[in-house]
């Protein structure tokens, strides 16, 4: 199996535009299956085979997510191998996904947003660098990855809007606030270093994902929040506030990159849930 994998990952980074996140699980996934089948040849393996790593899984009390993207794993795989011609037929394809639940996405209040915006005060070029973090991750529900990567060239500050490299490796073009671009003119205005990241660290050299969170860490330490904040819960902000304001699912798909509907659509829950606590309040007979 180990000959085939080299040439599938090459597959998903240049065919696929796979993201390097998917590929690295997809290759822990493929290995461990590698290792369950031994030395059975993967022309070998069929759907027992499958049905016996998945019940393996199953035993290990594995959440249903993390089983269900082990078989994502395996149907991409075989699937290729289908193609390449080294199978005639695609035994995964019978697998069942288990039934995924979906947790309703945690986010900030428009209070609790602007208190953790303004908490960067002091006079230092760090302070100046994390109120931009903030409001450019407020402003654009980008995510963090997207965040990390932005260079200069990619801000525009007449036209009010940011290019970001999605998932998949894909551009897509986002508006952003005057108050983000307020803050963002002003640490680099500030900075002294000269670089294409516009994000950096102490050292000269782009945050990266794990620092943002820290930074987010240290604030929300200082201001003894009960609520724990993560950078994606910016993104969740951002969705949620915007559909709070009327805006319409497809604008709201579109500004956070998704490929599907559906996976915006959780955000309705959340914006269904207000619309329950404005009725019982304001309906006379509710």
């Amino acid at each position: 199996m180990i000959e085939y994998l080299d040439k599938f990952f090459t597959y998903l980074e240049v065919e696929k535009n796979y993201s390097s996140h998917t590929t690295l699980n997809y290759r822990i996934d493929l290995q461990e299956f590698a290792a369950f089948l031994g030395n059975t040849p993967v022309k070998k393996a069929g759907y027992p085979d499958l049905r016996r790593f998945l019940a393996l899984l199953k035993a290990r009390n594995l959440k249903p997510r993390s089983v269900s993207r082990k078989l994502s794993a395996l149907r991409s795989f075989f699937k290729f191998l289908q193609r390449e011609g080294v199978l005639s037929s695609n035994p995964a394809k019978l697998l069942v996904t288990p039934k995924l639940d979906k947790p309703l996405p945690h986010f900030m209040t428009e209070e609790e947003t602007v208190k953790i915006l303004e908490a960067p005060r002091s006079d230092k070029i760090s302070s100046f660098r994390d109120r931009a973090i903030f409001e450019v991750l407020y402003s654009t529900g980008i995510r963090v990855s997207e965040l990390v990567g932005l260079k200069t060239d990619d801000v525009d500050f007449i036209s009010n809007v940011i290019k970001v490299m999605g998932k998949g490796k894909k551009e897509r073009i986002v508006p952003i606030g005057d108050k983000a671009l307020y803050a963002l003119k002003d640490y680099l205005d500030k900075r002294k270093v000269k670089a294409q990241a516009v994000f950096l660290n102490k050292n000269g050299t782009p945050l990266t994902d794990r620092s943002v969170r820290n930074i987010i860490n240290k604030y929300i330490l200082e201001q003894a929040a009960a609520q724990h904040v993560t950078p994606h819960m910016f993104r969740h902000s951002f969705a949620t506030h915007l559909l709070d304001h009327g805006a319409d699912l497809r604008s709201v798909q579109e500004l956070l990159g998704h490929v599907n509907l559906s996976t915006t659509q959780i955000y309705t829950h959340l914006t269904t849930d207000k619309l329950k606590r404005i009725y019982d309040k304001a309906h006379p007979r509710a």
